[in-house]
């Protein structure tokens, strides 16, 4: 994990949450819903969940846990993920937008 590339992530074990600062430019009301969302799925589901962007500018989200974590729902995980990528559709497309015109062409112009 390229740690310029993570939006944001939050632990259920050491019940933190982590904005990364390269991407401060966003909007403090996403910024709040970012955390939210991080938040909320660790409440729900344990672990520790992550908002991470590829090279090309998709946006990945997923949830790992630690070994013989036995109060982590994998199955829960998944399916919070998938209803976050229903209901966040327009906000998650748009931080995809948002990574390409400002890191990948970036990158590539200079």
């Amino acid at each position: 994990m390229n740690e310029e590339q993570v939006l944001c992530a939050c632990s259920a074990y050491e019940e933190k949450y982590y904005f990364n600062p390269r991407y401060s430019s966003l909007p403090a009301q996403i910024q709040e819903e970012l955390k939210i969302m991080a938040v909320s799925m660790t409440a729900d589901v344990g672990g520790v969940f992550t908002m991470e962007f590829d090279e090309d500018g998709t946006l990945y989200l997923s949830t790992t846990a630690k070994e013989n974590d036995f109060s982590y729902d994998e199955i829960g995980s998944h399916l919070k993920i998938k209803q976050y990528r229903t209901k966040y559709a327009e906000l998650l497309e748009n931080l995809e937008t948002y990574y390409r015109l400002f890191f990948v062409e970036g990158v590539r112009a200079e």
